[in-house]
């Protein structure tokens, strides 16, 4: 199997139902979707195993749904047949809670940083909210796009927040407030979304 085709060499690329260029806002979002799994991957390369063993199995299967997730965005057909579902927003709602209960509690931003996989999984989750970004502009071109992709991926980002803090808190690695911040937490939960 050759992995060029040639086919993308005038800017336009293959969707499930059509051709579209490459520039197009549909393939910005799932693009970018991709580009968040990729620092998901690389998070899971800097997580030891014997500590780490229930958060790489949540981010190996993170790592399938944004494929399902790229995929769903990627469809353009009549009768779209769509694999994400809610339930995989419901488990990353689960998670979030149980990580927040895990980690200090904390009334300011924080600085992205810390260990290696912890600054990691900060990048996914900024890309993760640049992704959010295109697909809310992807629904105003195409109402058609699955809203559990827009839930999935706003939960997303807030797992990921709350996972960089366990990571940190599992290796002794204090996060670190940002000094001019306002208190914007309560309880340990964030106050209303960024």
């Amino acid at each position: 199997m050759k992995i060029y085709t040639r086919t993308g060499d005038k800017g336009k690329t293959s969707i499930i139902g059509g051709r579209v260029d490459k520039d197009d806002i549909r393939v910005e979002a799932y693009g970018t979707v991709d580009e968040a799994n990729c620092f998901v991957g690389q998070a899971m390369a800097q997580l030891d195993p014997a500590i780490f063993q229930d958060v790489l199995a949540d981010l190996e299967k993170i790592q399938h749904e944004l494929f399902d997730c790229g995929g769903d965005l990627a469809n353009v057909t009549k009768n779209r047949q769509l694999k994400l579902t809610m339930e995989a927003v419901e488990y990353l709602e689960k998670r979030i809670d149980v990580f927040t209960e895990e980690a200090p509690k904390i009334e300011r931003f924080i600085l992205p940083g810390g260990t290696p996989a912890s600054a990691s999984i900060h990048i996914a989750r900024t890309v993760t909210r640049r992704a959010e970004r295109l697909i809310v502009s992807l629904v105003k071109a195409d109402p058609e796009v699955s809203e559990t992709s827009l839930k999935y991926i706003n939960r997303l980002s807030d797992y990921f927040f709350a996972l960089a803090r366990v990571i940190n808190f599992r290796m002794n690695q204090k996060d670190v407030e940002y000094i001019r911040s306002a208190k914007v937490f309560r309880e340990g939960k964030r106050k209303e979304d960024k």
